[in-house]
């Protein structure tokens, strides 16, 4: 009976040591999670400072896109196999959580998961999961560092690799991601790539292993006969590459994805050009009957300028610009549609129009941000415009959509922001136009 009565005693004693334990934690996280929030109220950051200088880190972000909209859909759009007509839905356009940091002098370690385009009409339950996953090694100092993995670090324009929290418009020119989730993972690639600063020169170059492009949809729409498509056999290595000369302000290099705007914040004037280049990756019918299938390289190339520039600092105000042009051979005829968030069931329904293929494309966006007066308290107001003008090989008359809005920055900064786009686009019946159409989305942006 006595040994009971102890045995008691002693779990009693253990408990009441488990819960002073728990209570003890739970209140050093409330201590220090403070020190883990550094910079101002309006924008903290989530940071643990690995050596006293700051020199070593990590950093953990979040952020959340959610879009609500009215499209006005294309002919013959169905869900399930039943004609639509327009749609209103929301859907959570992106979400992510970054960790990352410089975890010894020489290594970076960086990591993103997330996932995006989730609406009412997607698969449930298809979670999120890693975009990148990256190890990296500073050679020396800020002239070069190697690293591997899935990956942004690519070559071919500013906004083949963009930084999502700070997108001008609502949605980056995404033609520049040129072969978006055919033979990469959203823009990611599976590569080994070098990186830093010369002088006033900031370079990336990579060799990637490009993904199967037939594991699943290969997202290809052959929309005209006789289109190139994509090689079913083993590929063949890809290079790239993206230099830009920084005339002003350096950008930080630490990770692979490029602001839309600094709100002022920097003086920026950058000129840019890269490349892609992959031998034999798509497939083409020949000349002549004898000679069924042609294998043609993919080379792609860009150039581009981009100006963020403070017109006054005392008002606050100031002006975004970004412009491009790019060269793009897949091949004969090769045509993609693509919509972004699409709320329908087909590839070429809903809000989908000719964005990717073999020709020639010229591009602009531009803001301007009024000044930090112009609205009560921190809030700030950004008015934006932006063009995708393509000639396609595949189509007879050119493509041109037009975007435009507004983004109310609810703390004066990109964390926390409301948005409003309306994007017009063709629809074409053959090769030439017969309509337009247009999309109206208001979107909700929180981060940290």
């Amino acid at each position: 009976m006595q040994e009971k009565k102890q045995k008691v005693l002693e779990l009693k004693f253990n408990f009441a040591l488990m819960k002073i334990k728990i209570i003890h934690a739970i209140l050093g996280l409330i201590i220090l999670f403070p020190t883990f929030l550094v910079g101002q109220k309006s924008n903290p950051e989530l940071k643990w400072n690995l050596s006293e200088d700051g020199s070593k880190y990590f950093k953990v972000t979040a952020y959340a896109q959610v879009w609500m909209r009215y499209t006005q859909v294309n002919p013959g759009s169905k869900i399930n196999g039943y004609g639509v007509g327009n749609i209103y839905d929301i859907g959570i356009r992106r979400m992510r959580m970054q960790a990352y940091g410089q975890i010894s002098d020489r290594v970076f370690l960086y990591t993103q998961f997330g996932t995006n385009n989730f609406t009412g009409n997607s698969a449930r339950f298809g979670g999120a999961y890693f975009h990148d996953v990256v190890a990296e090694y500073k050679v020396h100092r800020d002239l070069i560092s190697i690293g591997s993995g899935l990956t942004g670090w690519s070559g071919l324009s500013r906004y083949a690799s963009p930084a999502i929290g700070s997108i001008l418009t609502l949605d980056v020119p995404l033609y520049q991601q040129a072969t978006n989730s055919t033979t990469d993972q959203f823009l990611r690639k599976l590569s080994i790539y070098a990186k830093g600063k010369i002088s006033k020169l900031d370079y990336r170059i990579a060799v990637t292993n490009p993904m199967n492009a037939y594991n699943g949809s290969p997202n290809t729409t052959k929309i005209d006969t006789g289109m190139a498509t994509f090689s079913p056999h083993h590929p063949h290595m890809q290079t790239q590459g993206y230099f830009k000369w920084e005339f002003f302000d350096r950008e930080a290099n630490a990770i692979p994805y490029l602001p839309g705007c600094y709100l002022g914040a920097k003086k920026i004037f950058n000129v840019g050009a890269g490349f892609i280049n992959q031998a034999a990756t798509m497939r083409q019918k020949g000349e002549n009957t004898a000679d069924t299938n042609r294998y043609v390289a993919m080379t792609l190339w860009n150039a581009d300028v981009f100006l963020d520039l403070p017109l006054n600092k005392e008002k606050g105000n100031a002006v975004t610009f970004y412009g491009a042009y790019t060269n793009y051979n897949f091949g004969k005829n090769y045509l993609r549609m693509n919509g972004v968030m699409n709320p329908t069931s087909t590839a070429i329904g809903g809000n989908a129009f000719p964005m990717i293929g073999t020709g020639s494309t010229m591009y602009a966006q531009a803001g301007y941000l009024f000044g930090k007066k112009t609205l009560p308290g921190d809030a700030r107001f950004q008015l934006f415009a932006a063009a995708q003008y393509s000639k396609f090989q595949a189509k007879k008359d050119p493509m041109l959509m037009t975007e435009m809005g507004f983004n109310y920055f609810i703390s004066g900064l990109h964390n926390h922001k409301i948005s409003f786009m309306y994007q017009n686009r063709p629809i074409y019946t053959g090769q030439t136009i017969s309509d337009h159409k247009g999309m109206f989305v208001l979107q909700f942006q929180a981060g940290l």
